[in-house]
């Protein structure tokens, strides 16, 4: 499935800027801020364990050779080659890259440098299943992006698609304060500083649109961190942070709880025609 052009597409230096060409955000420079923030950090333990219970609910699994679609620094490759998938990492960051390689070292995943604008041509597929976790916030033309994704899904295929929640964002500026930047709608990040504030966060109802636009239908949602990010103080013990992870694992999937989840994971599947 994976070709492999004798010249690879060129990705723009980020000596002078964070932001790709195409006005996407990379993380050279970033990685280890980038692992210590979202994954060293309770808030992404707590990620890494409701997408071990949604996973197996939400995706039919049966080993399926797997494109993980800007795969960061491996952890989803690594759940998914863990369930005997053969697994194709691709990411655009160098950087990024070789933390995943030296993760990864001795699990049988494939590794490919290549910007998501790019895996028509570098990783064309059709693939049965796709992953493209937290990416899609960081791109300039997220529409775009999901067009190319629905291109490399085969027949019958799955994507897993997870995107940052605008509404979330919003609901989190008014709880810490800032009540301004909420009403004026000031929530995307630059993508110029080190903050690590997505720079296209985006709604269940553009997910909604653009699935349609592609072809696509959502066959399953849920919300990730549905109250974690709220919580005036994180929790203390043991025991709390048991407690909180059974309230995010019995909501995460209940109307209207799931539509406040920090993250909107999907499972898109290509929307069957209508019989003539």
């Amino acid at each position: 499935m994976l070709r492999t052009p004798s010249t690879p597409p060129s990705v723009s230096p980020l000596s002078t800027s964070p932001l790709s060409a195409a006005g996407d955000r990379y993380f050279d420079g970033l990685a280890d801020k980038f692992a210590d923030s979202l994954y060293g950090a309770a808030r992404g333990e707590l990620r890494l364990a409701l997408l071990d219970q949604l996973l197996p609910e939400m995706l039919d699994l049966q080993g399926q050779p797997l494109l993980d679609v800007g795969g960061g620094l491996g952890q989803m490759a690594e759940w998914f080659a863990g369930r005997a998938n053969a697994v194709t990492l691709s990411e655009p960051s160098g950087e990024m890259l070789a933390m995943a390689r030296t993760r990864l070292r001795g699990t049988p995943v494939d590794f490919l440098q290549a910007p998501l604008q790019a895996l028509p041509e570098r990783a064309p597929g059709p693939w049965p299943l796709i992953s493209c976790h937290a990416v899609l916030e960081w791109m300039g033309d997220p529409h775009a992006a999901m067009a190319t994704l629905a291109g490399l899904l085969a027949p019958g295929g799955q994507l897993s698609l997870m995107v940052f929640n605008r509404d979330a964002l919003r609901f989190s500026n008014v709880v810490k304060g800032n009540l301004e930047k909420a009403l004026d709608d000031r929530l995307e990040g630059t993508g110029q500083r080190k903050r690590l504030t997505p720079i296209s966060p985006l709604t269940h109802a553009q997910i909604e649109t653009w699935s349609a636009d592609c072809g696509l239908a959502i066959q399953a949602v849920a919300g990730i961190r549905v109250f974690q990010d709220y919580l005036r103080h994180p929790p203390a013990s043991e025991v709390e942070r048991e407690r909180l992870l059974a309230l995010e694992r019995r909501y995460c999937r209940v109307d209207p709880h799931w539509r406040l989840g920090r993250y909107l994971l999907y499972t898109l599947v290509p929307r069957r025609e209508p019989r003539p």
